[in-house]
């Protein structure tokens, strides 16, 4: 049996990792944008495989629209090649 714990610590924990530096070292350092986006993948990834008794209980989570952006990650999304930071 999964133990849905692990997957919110897991993606607690990664979200704190890569926020700590804040806004401004996150758009000035390519290779954390890119690391991010791929952690954001996993995170949206580990989100999937919470129990949908979880899910119930917290109808405040958008779980739909965090699966939805793992699928334009991982299949659509594409950016230009300056950061992230500079539209």
């Amino acid at each position: 049996m999964k133990d849905d714990r692990l997957y919110l610590i897991h993606v607690r924990e990664r979200i704190e990792q890569y926020t700590l530096g804040g806004k401004n070292a996150f758009f000035t350092d390519i290779k954390t944008q890119d690391a991010v986006l791929r952690v954001l993948q996993t995170l949206a990834e580990s989100t999937q495989r919470i129990s949908d008794a979880l899910k119930a209980r917290h109808p405040e989570v958008d779980w739909r629209s965090i699966s939805a952006f793992r699928n334009v990650i991982v299949h659509g999304f594409h950016r230009p090649q300056t950061n992230l930071g500079h539209h």
